[in-house]
């Protein structure tokens, strides 16, 4: 008999007994595969990649404990309930029994997913570490139509479109975001939230095209968990800072479709009400879904009132609030308002635009500012600059008020740069990043290199001088330092050379002219040879994981070089077609 023969029949040993295909799940919890992946995303239940896929590699495996945890949830039974209630609606109009039909229809049962979020989420820092996709889901669902063939209801629209503007104001009214990017897919921000960074994207404020390869129905499934999530985060939000949830808006703005002012209205009152210690406000007028419209974009924008807060901020938070202090704007109708509003507002300035609802109309001589995007203007006023809505994002991610010459009507713009991207860890660092440190440090009152210096070569004598490091003596002795290595270096390569051969080492006469000198004279051939070796044997005494991660490793600092290279040909291409174009 065998050493591992077991009877048929038998218990199950290994990944055959701790995995089970996707069909035999479904088969075991007696559901549909359609109620089955609903089950499976709100439990946060995904599948598993086992090493031996003891039915196939052609099946999908999940774990027998996840799909025991499964089991035993209550909201199994809710579908089943439902799944039933479905059969008697059909059977009733099948039969044309209108009455029963009817009362049938007001007794459909209902579910909730509030238990599911504090199983999922114990603590609250759990929920802000998850939200990246939830924000996105929710900020891109109240962006499109509502579509009956899709099963996109309106209300469900209206509903993403409140929750996303209360998390914006809420943004805005504690000055905690941090940077925004302008890209092809749409408008990118980083808020930071307790202590964690939370990362989303709206799109443009445009026509959405719904592609026909998307399956809607897994995508209105997340969308049902997260408006969930974020109704709860929100509500732990506005209570952390002492407002009540939902939100209320003014009902003359309502009726503007100025919903983000609106509600940033309603903070302000209900500050001062809290000050004068009356607790009944004049603005309760109704819940915000209630009240918001499904086209116009924002009026929970104006939050930037002094309010006291309970809560220490920290350093960035005051750089971010006082970035666009006693700086007003206005907006042409032809910029992206509603994102304009939410990041000017969030770092400290005053906003208005051209329309009704506005706080003040065009001709306030109190504006610095107007975001314009065309290259011609009706009217132009001499006490303002018109700039282009690039400005305003580059400004809060340099931290600092940058020079609109390089902004105006009709100017080609500079480059967007991402401040996602760190280009010191790339290798590359643009252009208008050197000019845009060099204006930071002018802000700060601190001494930068010479352009073309590297920061980061501290060996270099010349850049030490530069950097205002140290001092030209020091920067004499630390050239005679690095002239002696050189020279010992090569003495022992010789020396280890000659014992290599069986031969007795004599002193070189070059070594000796290059000490007495204090010339630098090193083989950098033998240096890099014995470089090379070393390398060589330690990839020798590798294991075989360790070195496929090392040549790994390697391959993206190749490509990272070679990115590097292109970058800074196309730079250089551009430059002569300046220059030929000048001549």
């Amino acid at each position: 008999m065998p050493k591992h023969y077991r009877p048929a029949g038998k218990k199950k040993e290994g990944n055959a007994a701790r995995y089970m295909t996707r069909s035999q799940a479904v088969k075991y919890l007696q559901v549909s595969l359609s109620v089955f992946r609903r089950l499976c995303i709100f439990k946060g239940v995904f599948p598993r990649d086992p090493k031996k896929k003891v039915k196939g590699t052609h099946q999908t495996y999940y774990h027998v404990k996840d799909i025991l945890f499964l089991k035993h949830e209550p909201l199994l039974d809710k579908f089943r309930e439902m799944h039933a209630y479905e059969k008697k609606v059909k059977k009733a109009v099948s039969k044309k029994n209108k009455d029963l039909a009817e009362r049938l229809l007001t007794r459909k049962p209902t579910y909730t997913l509030d238990m599911l979020i504090r199983e999922r989420y114990p603590k609250f820092i759990d929920a802000l570490r998850d939200l990246d996709d939830c924000l996105t889901m929710v900020h891109l669902f109240a962006a499109l139509p509502a579509i009956e063939r899709e099963n996109i209801q309106a209300e469900r629209i209206h509903n993403c479109r409140g929750l996303s503007l209360e998390w914006q104001a809420y943004i805005s009214r504690t000055h905690k975001l941090r940077k925004a990017f302008i890209s092809v897919k749409g408008i990118y921000y980083q808020a930071e939230v307790e202590g964690q960074k939370v990362t989303w994207l709206t799109p443009h404020a445009l026509q959405q095209v719904m592609p026909q390869d998307v399956d809607y129905k897994i995508m209105l499934t997340f969308l049902e968990f997260y408006e969930t999530l974020l109704g709860f985060v929100n509500l732990r939000l506005y209570h952390s800072i002492k407002l009540k949830y939902p939100p209320i808006l003014d009902p003359r703005l309502k009726a503007l479709a100025a919903d983000l002012y609106a509600l940033t209205r309603y903070v302000d009152a209900k500050d001062r009400t809290i000050g004068a210690n009356n607790e009944e406000s004049e603005l309760r007028l109704a819940q915000l879904q209630d009240q918001l419209p499904a086209n116009e974009p924002g009026a929970l924008m104006h939050l930037v009132e002094n309010v006291a807060d309970d809560n220490e901020e920290d350093e960035e938070t005051r750089a971010c609030k006082t970035l666009f202090q006693n700086k007003t704007f206005f907006l042409g109708r032809e910029v992206p308002r509603e994102s304009l509003l939410f990041v000017i507002t969030a770092f400290g300035g005053v906003v208005s635009w051209e329309g009704d609802g506005a706080p003040f109309e065009e001709s306030n001589q109190d504006i610095n500012y107007q975001i314009v995007d065309r290259p011609t203007q009706s009217h132009r006023f001499i006490s303002r600059d018109y700039v282009q809505p690039q400005w305003v994002f580059d400004c809060i991610n340099a931290r600092i008020i940058l020079p609109t010459g390089e902004y105006m009507v009709g100017k080609v713009l500079p480059p967007h740069l991402s401040p996602f991207v760190d280009n010191e860890a790339e290798g590359y660092v643009p252009e208008y990043a050197e000019t845009i440190k060099r204006l930071q440090a002018a802000a700060r009152k601190e001494i930068l290199p010479m352009p073309g210096g590297e920061q980061d070569d501290l060996e270099n004598a010349q850049n030490l001088l530069a950097e205002g490091i140290i001092d030209r003596t020091k920067a004499k002795e630390a050239a005679e330092r690095k002239q002696k290595m050189a020279v010992h270096e090569k003495q022992y390569h010789q020396e280890l050379k000659k014992e290599m051969q069986g031969m007795q080492y004599t002193s070189d006469p070059n070594i000796d002219e290059i000490k007495n000198n204090g010339e630098e004279n090193t083989d950098d051939m033998s240096s890099q040879q014995l470089v090379k070796d070393d390398e060589n044997m330690t990839m020798v005494s590798m294991s075989r994981k360790k070195r496929r991660l090392y040549e790994a490793m390697k391959i993206s600092q190749g490509r990272k070089k070679a990115n590097v290279e292109t970058l800074e040909t196309r730079k250089k291409n551009i430059q002569k077609s300046k220059k030929t174009s000048s001549n």
